[in-house]
């Protein structure tokens, strides 16, 4: 992924962020200014331009919010390539994974135009903005409630939901997003062990909600919803295998799996998915997971059959 210390890129990758008992430990994000009304950064049409990936989640979480939100227009989207090079994420001079914007080749050239020097590792999602010339976060959440909250269209955390919501954002991050992630690059088995049996026990409790809730937050799809979803849309094509999460797949939970095919369905979803591009990412040559970095064939999943939540469950 590459690192950058005050401004300067180093491409030597660290790897994973691990405590000395072999755990996970992501980083955070520290760009972090917020568009509102009145502010520096206001909500203006064709203002804001989104760097993002296929295969990451976190950025999958903001493309989600764009295309439920009907932002496709307003906010400009540019892909990196699937695979990052020691570059980091890079771009193409043309084609779909290029960069209309900044015409950049690789995306530590955006951050290194923020104007504090920038220290940490290079991210998706990356929101930029043209008037300022700079960027305003790197971080998914912030990026998914501002794009809520600013822009005018459906309302994905109203205000009487949102202690619900952020219940459900902090158990689905700790367990479950980010969950998939301490298991697979847990060092020793007992972190991987610890790290696999919360992401079940979490997908477990979540099923048994669905039998009797529409969504997490009852009839009202919710931010949370979102959230959830780039976790399970990645399961059984990558993380049940690359990263070890391999007690059950998504397609042995009956309500989980129909709960994710009917968000696959939700106008403007399925166009933020590419599972084939999952795979390309989460099977990349890595010297601890995939050595030769070989992409499996299958497994093949009928994302379109029909999810049968047309009624909310009993």
């Amino acid at each position: 992924m590459g690192l950058m210390i005050d401004g300067i890129y180093h491409a030597e990758d660290p790897g994973p962020d691990t405590s000395e008992d072999g755990k996970f430990q992501r980083q955070k994000a520290t760009i972090r200014h917020w568009i509102t009304a009145g502010g520096p950064f206001t909500p203006d049409p064709g203002r804001y331009h989104l760097y993002a990936a296929w295969n990451c989640p976190w950025a999958h979480r903001a493309l989600l919010i764009r295309a439920l939100k009907g932002l496709q227009d307003p906010i400009t989207v540019a892909y990196a390539r699937p695979r990052r090079t020691p570059e980091g994420w890079v771009f193409d001079a043309e084609g779909d994974y290029a960069d209309p914007e900044l015409g950049v080749t690789a995306l530590h050239q955006v951050y290194a135009r923020a104007p504090q020097p920038f220290t940490g590792r290079i991210t998706v999602p990356l929101l930029w903005d043209r008037e300022t010339r700079q960027p305003v976060s790197n971080e998914s959440a912030d990026i998914v409630r501002m794009l809520n909250d600013a822009f005018p269209g459906p309302d994905f955390a109203p205000e009487s939901l949102r202690d619900g919501i952020e219940g459900w954002n902090a158990r689905i991050y700790r367990d479950v997003n980010n969950g998939v992630y301490r298991a697979g690059f847990a060092r020793t088995q007992a972190a991987y062990d610890e790290a696999v049996a919360q992401v079940f026990a979490t997908l477990d409790e979540i099923e048994a909600h669905l039998a009797t809730s529409r969504y997490l937050m009852g009839e009202s799809f919710t931010e949370a919803d979102i959230r959830l979803f780039p976790t399970l849309a990645r399961f059984d094509v990558a993380y049940h295998y690359a990263f070890k999460c391999n007690i059950r797949r998504l397609m042995d939970y009956p309500n989980l799996w129909a709960y994710a095919r009917e968000i696959h369905a939700m106008p403007g979803v399925a166009d933020t998915v590419r599972f084939d591009i999952y795979k390309q990412g989460y099977f990349s040559p890595s010297e601890l997971r995939n050595p030769l970095g070989i992409v499996p064939a299958g497994p093949v999943i009928d994302w379109s059959a029909p999810h049968g939540r047309d009624q909310s469950p009993a």
